[in-house]
């Protein structure tokens, strides 16, 4: 557009100085001397239009260097989010990974406190027995009266089923149930499952029992066997009522049923939890399943 008009200006002029040479007698000079004028004006003006033209053509080269350099950037950008998208989904991922063996970890350190406090339960029984013993030989001794024997019941004892006893050489119960907690902890479940279920055979009268039934729930969660979690936690809600593990039971039996799909039933025991053991650590996790399947901590009337 600027080239055509620098044309039609020159052209005017041209026009213009032919018209006035026309309009009346000048000398041959004066003519000869505003033609080279005009001819010196319509080059100056041709060069600056050429330098007009280099000039947008440099600018135009350079906006579209900058173009190209902004979308090299932005195409970098989206890269580096997009690897640190992957890189925050892979933390969070491992994240929870180590919550659920840390979760475990902790619950094997627990078990191990209720082992201690068992195993002073019974030296401290041991001790009374022994003591009512030696009173009792002192009283043959001197002849008198026998001192009244103290209870030597087991409180905690469970419901199950007797144990039918080690056999020789079988592990005892203190290796057995180190060794599956060990195991456990460590993701070996078949073979955690195995020294559990010897414990229950051999062991089963022992305060410990229970725990040993919900671990065996804890390894079927663990691989994926909903159905027999279920089953397991149950015989701790069943046979041992006494138990530590009836509130982790309970709301581990409510996640498997979770996983089966069972809804309602899955509802019904969180529920229960939340009713039966309030402001446990366990009543914390069943209001927050609850609150995630969007239905009321209790049921509606």
């Amino acid at each position: 557009m600027r080239i055509r008009n620098v044309v039609v200006f020159s052209a005017a002029l041209m026009a213009g100085a032919l018209a006035g040479s026309l309009v009346g007698p000048r000398p041959a000079e004066a003519v000869a001397r505003e033609m080279i004028e005009l001819q010196r004006d319509v080059t100056t003006l041709l060069q600056g239009q050429k330098d007009l033209t280099s000039q947008i053509t440099q600018e135009h080269t350079g906006m579209r260097t900058i173009v190209d350099q902004t979308n090299s950037s932005i195409g970098k950008l989206e890269g580096t989010m997009g690897s640190l998208q992957k890189s925050v989904q892979d933390v969070q991922a491992n994240s929870g990974a180590r919550l659920d063996t840390m979760s475990t970890q902790v619950q094997g350190l627990s078990d191990n406190l209720e082992e201690i406090k068992s195993r002073l339960g019974k030296l401290n029984q041991q001790l009374v027995d022994l003591q009512n013993s030696i009173q009792n030989i002192d009283a043959k001794i001197s002849g008198s009266a026998p001192a009244a024997a103290g209870g030597t019941a087991n409180p905690t004892a469970s419901t199950s089923s007797p144990a039918v006893g080690p056999g020789p050489g079988a592990p005892s119960a203190d290796t057995l149930y180190s060794n599956g907690l060990r195991d456990i902890t460590s993701g070996k479940y078949d073979l955690a499952h195995s020294e559990f279920q010897d414990y229950l055979k051999f062991y089963g009268d022992t305060d410990l029992a229970s725990n040993a039934q919900f671990y065996l729930g804890e390894i079927s969660y663990k691989q994926k066997q909903y159905d027999a979690a279920v089953a397991a936690y149950d015989k701790v809600l069943t046979n041992y009522p006494k138990s530590f593990k009836l509130a982790p039971a309970r709301l581990r039996k409510g996640m498997a049923l979770i996983e089966l799909g069972q809804k309602t039933a899955a509802v019904r025991e969180l529920r229960e939890v939340v009713r039966r053991y309030p402001g446990t650590e366990e009543d914390r996790q069943a209001r927050a399943k609850l609150k995630e399947l969007g239905v009321a901590v209790s049921a509606t009337r």
